[in-house]
């Protein structure tokens, strides 16, 4: 059966232009597949295969009940939902170039808008409650040495896809780390962070040359950690914690968690939003300002620099008086 068009012009933009062009990262472009695995899906409940599924049958109202679907049958978020209409949107900007002739019909995809809705408050650690956490791996065992090691890594870096060839353990101590948009920037690490990694990678024969591309962190079969094995290693200790301090842990945390916990920690510390955006790696200080905005105790501490006293010291003879009524005729 001869292809498609959509099937043409999906190939390449996931296999060449997201990558090649975009510069993607791997992440982002497996997001973009899921998103289109989950509408021809979609599509295929209404009739239509993939092998005859072509850019014309696909409209703004195929896309919006598609859309609609994902909220009230897969039950998604309306951000997973916004994160499909982004990748949708990114594929028909691309085809619009490529395929003129439907131009009408993709701009009209491409005014879908997305849903509003309600930001969940940013969830992070207090310094207390970072430093209760990272009690509970064992070090007396290689595995618990592993777990502190990623941990305390993961809330200085806020990344956990490393190699040892991404360590400069010699001063100054960095790591390399590559974020969205294949977007290299350097982190620089305290001497008690570049201790305890360098205690892991010796543990782990992590600082011979032939290791330089092996995951830093692994599991039993040696093979990288994935995202949801961090993320159970990150819950399993935060429940530990959470027996022993419940104020300390939210109920709620994620590897994210650590991520917002450093950027509110260097906040408070006084450090510049400039370089806290350049450690996280972010493009805009835009991006950066939300730690600012929701870091509500140096807001507070703000209002009590700048308060004056305005509220009079005397009280009204009135409230002297057990009875208004007396007052009033006293007047």
């Amino acid at each position: 059966m001869k292809p498609t068009n959509f099937s043409k012009y999906l190939t390449a933009f996931l296999g060449k232009y997201l990558a090649h062009e975009r510069g993607a990262s791997p992440h982002t472009i497996t997001a973009y597949r899921d998103t289109f695995v989950a509408f021809i899906s979609f599509m295929e409940l209404r009739k239509i295969k993939v092998q005859k599924l072509t850019l014309e049958l696909i409209t703004k109202e195929k896309v919006v009940e598609f859309l609609d679907w994902l909220e009230q049958e897969r039950k998604c978020s309306i951000a997973t939902r916004n994160a499909r209409l982004a990748a949708i949107h990114s594929f028909f900007s691309y085809v619009q170039h490529q395929h003129p002739e439907i131009l009408y019909e993709v701009q009209q995809i491409l005014s879908i808008r997305l849903k509003k809705c309600q930001k969940a408050s940013m969830n992070y650690l207090s310094i207390d409650g970072i430093r209760l956490l990272l009690q509970q791996p064992d070090t007396t065992t290689m595995r618990g040495r592993r777990d502190l090691t990623l941990l305390s890594l993961m809330y200085d870096t806020g990344c956990r896809d490393l190699t040892p060839n991404m360590v400069r353990l010699d001063k100054p101590s960095t790591i390399r780390l590559t974020g969205k948009g294949n977007k290299t920037r350097i982190v620089p690490m305290l001497e008690d962070q570049v201790k305890l990694l360098k205690n892991y990678m010796q543990d782990h024969k992590l600082l011979e040359t032939f290791a330089g591309m092996y995951p830093l962190f692994y599991n039993n079969r040696r093979e990288k950690l994935t995202r949801a094995g961090v993320n159970h290693i990150l819950l399993k200790y935060a429940a530990r914690a959470r027996l022993k301090d419940s104020k300390l842990i939210p109920e709620k945390i994620s590897c994210h968690s650590l991520r917002h916990s450093k950027a509110m920690h260097l906040l408070e510390a006084g450090v510049n939003l400039v370089y806290i955006r350049d450690i996280l790696g972010h493009v805009s200080i835009q991006t950066t300002e939300i730690y600012a905005r929701a870091d509500s105790r140096k807001k507070r501490e703000a209002i009590e620099k700048a308060y004056v006293d305005v509220a009079p010291t005397a009280i009204p003879a009135w409230l002297a008086s057990n009875n208004l009524l007396d007052w009033l005729k006293s007047f």
